[in-house]
């Protein structure tokens, strides 16, 4: 998995946007992260005293899995970017055809 800066991490995600439009797909997972990359020691004392939360964000389509980390200064600017991104990429979903149900005639 590639971390990257976060401008670099939205214009990757633009072209994994752009491959996956015509087949495949592409997956997000965001979750918050604290800095650490060790477990913490089982006598229970945390191994980092007040931890500054940032934000993991992984993108994967196919075999590319890259990822970034935003600060918690960076969140604001980061998400009104992602928002665009999102609002220019989605505009090609097509709509699901529903089956339709037949008609149930009592007697």
């Amino acid at each position: 998995m590639v971390l990257l800066g976060n401008d670099e991490f939205l214009t990757e995600l633009t072209k994994l946007f752009q491959k996956a439009r015509s087949a495949g797909s592409v997956t997000m997972t965001m979750k918050r992260y604290d800095g650490r990359t060790k477990p913490e020691p089982r006598d229970g004392r945390p191994a980092v005293k007040n931890p500054k939360y940032k934000c993991l964000i992984r993108a994967q389509s196919k075999s590319k899995k890259i990822s970034t980390v935003v600060e918690q200064m960076d969140v604001e600017k980061f998400s009104t970017a992602y928002c665009n991104l999102l609002k220019m990429s989605v505009n090609g979903l097509k709509r699901l055809k529903k089956p339709k149900k037949k008609a149930v005639m009592t007697q």
